[in-house]
């Protein structure tokens, strides 16, 4: 296919609204505390930050839920929080948001995930984590996977976000490829080291260039289709969709394409939550009967807009459609296609 057209973007962009993605993985709640840092402590040679905003934002799964929400389309969110003050936080959050929080489950053998970070006239200056990372256990696991069965029935979509904080265990992440599988609806991956080759099967996987090289033990060579069509035999995936940061991403399909999609970020503020954006798109377009080049394009034009946001951010239909005018009349290529 050639690329993608603005005509079509609208059209996948108004099928979003009919679209229900089930968001599956590791959900966080980020803290934030801002303020000013003019002095120096006195009792260790860090800066005084004196707070003078704080606000709490939805991270890892629930950010991927979070960009489903601001495309248009509906989302569930699956996985699981402590059954304590922060785990009431992320839920009222989500609630907030739009986010159906069905999926999630207390666990009380753990905390909710909590980062904070504390920022300096818009600078990071610190951060510190509270969270469980151990593996979710065999009866929560199994109570997870059940609920993921139920909620798959209204699903159009499958996203598994994967953080390392140990909700996608094989036993989850395997009820979930099966349920999608079922239904015959695509599995969008975002994966992490420890569970990096338990995803076969999958529609699209989409590591970033440093998380492919670790789990290959290899160097990666984007620019090569015929090693990037190894690792996606290797991987058991459909589509691999690897992320590059500042060069755009890549596409390996199953039936042997090979998709350059050059980055169109006009500005980079801050890269977090870029990733997260990609899946949630990725996952959107796929539901709305994109093609998995059309929604590879999409997602590099969303996560182009994100990344010039402070923050993690969320990125709206009206925000891709003015990120792809400007290219599309600017007359630049949005892909390069290779048989």
């Amino acid at each position: 296919m050639d690329g993608l057209s603005l005509n079509r973007l609208d059209e996948l962009l108004e099928h979003a609204a009919d679209v229900r993605v089930l968001v599956v993985g590791d959900v966080m709640l980020d803290v934030y505390l801002q303020g000013n840092a003019s002095r120096i402590s006195p009792e260790a040679p860090v800066p005084v930050v004196r707070v003078e905003e704080q606000w709490r934002a939805l991270g890892g799964a629930a950010n991927v839920a979070a960009n489903v929400v601001a495309l248009g389309a509906k989302c569930t969110l699956a996985g699981a929080v402590g059954a304590d003050r922060e785990g009431a936080e992320l839920r009222a959050e989500l609630l907030r948001a739009g986010i159906d929080d069905a999926g999630l489950i207390n666990d009380t053998g753990r905390q909710t995930t909590v980062k904070t970070r504390i920022m300096a006239r818009h600078q990071q200056v610190a951060r510190f984590d509270i969270e469980s990372d151990d593996d979710l256990d065999e009866p929560t696991a199994e109570g997870l996977a059940d609920v993921i069965r139920g909620l798959v029935r209204d699903a159009d979509a499958i996203v598994l976000e994967d953080y390392n904080k140990g909700v996608l265990v094989p036993l989850v992440i395997d009820a979930a490829l099966d349920a999608g599988r079922e239904r015959g609806i695509p599995v969008v991956v975002d994966p992490k080291f420890r569970s990096f080759f338990d995803y076969g099967g999958c529609t699209v996987f989409k590591p970033n260039l440093p998380e492919l090289a670790a789990a290959l033990r290899d160097r990666v060579h984007p620019d090569d289709p015929e090693w990037m069509e190894d690792a996606r035999a290797r991987l058991g995936c459909a589509h691999l969709l690897l992320t590059l940061g500042e060069d755009g991403m890549v596409l390996a399909t199953e039936s042997g394409g090979y998709v350059r999609v050059p980055t169109v970020a006009r500005s980079v503020y801050d890269v977090s939550g870029a990733g997260d954006t990609v899946v949630a798109t990725v996952a959107v377009a796929l539901a709305a009967g994109a093609g998995i080049e059309e929604a590879a394009i999409m997602a590099n034009h969303a996560a182009g807009v994100e990344v010039g946001k402070a923050g993690v951010a969320t990125v709206s239909p009206q925000e891709l459609r003015a990120a792809f005018r400007h290219y599309q009349e600017a007359g630049i290529a949005d892909a390069r296609t290779f048989d």
